[in-house]
């Protein structure tokens, strides 16, 4: 059973697609784009944003964690149980990520959008208004091929599973990646300016 679900994970690690607004990229190159999009962000003390339900929530903090422990950049998210109740409370759930990122969100920051199904309201509208207010964006996403939040990034990663378990996991893993191979990777990064641009 183990075995099985090992080799689950890794063949969808393996089939993981990664889009830009101009299309499809190979792993690597999504690395590197990642690596410019925080070289970029910690040169101008930016702050990286991160959001996610659930178990992806639980990502959002610890990439949060390891984002300042380890690279050295500033990161947030909006876990805090006051703060979700209150937005929840007052503005209705769909909110509770918008408008916190409304009263934060500044030029030279990162927003990183996470959803298993890629179609949760609330990560969709502060995802929505980051694009709008042209933040540069990273989405992970699962489930459907055309989920909504697929579209919204400078860099969407997508892994196709309708198995939570095996999304979150898959996510994890990538977003360890990121983290663990950033300084390794800084002699070799190229300009991405032409996705973020």
């Amino acid at each position: 059973m183990f075995q099985s679900r090992l080799d689950e994970l890794k063949a969808l690690l393996d089939r993981a697609e990664f889009t830009t607004r101009l299309g499809a990229i190979d792993a690597d190159d999504a690395l590197e784009m990642s690596y410019s999009m925080l070289s970029q962000l910690k040169e101008v003390r930016g702050r990286v944003f991160v959001i996610g339900n659930g178990g992806s929530a639980g990502l959002a903090s610890h990439f949060c964690t390891d984002l300042m422990r380890t690279l050295g950049i500033g990161a947030t998210t909006f876990s805090d149980s006051n703060i979700l109740t209150c937005f929840a409370n007052d503005f209705g759930y769909e909110n509770v990520y918008k408008m916190p990122l409304e009263r934060t969100l500044r030029p030279e920051d990162l927003l990183v959008s996470i959803s298993s199904s890629g179609a949760s309201p609330n990560i969709i509208e502060a995802t929505r208004f980051a694009k709008s207010k042209r933040i540069a964006t990273i989405t992970l996403s699962g489930f459907e091929e055309d989920n909504p939040l697929r579209e919204l990034g400078e860099l969407n990663i997508w892994l196709g599973s309708h198995d939570y378990g095996l999304v979150e996991s898959g996510h994890f893993f990538l977003l360890h990646t990121l983290i663990d191979s950033y300084s390794a990777c800084r002699k070799k990064l190229q300009s991405f300016a032409k996705f973020i641009d």
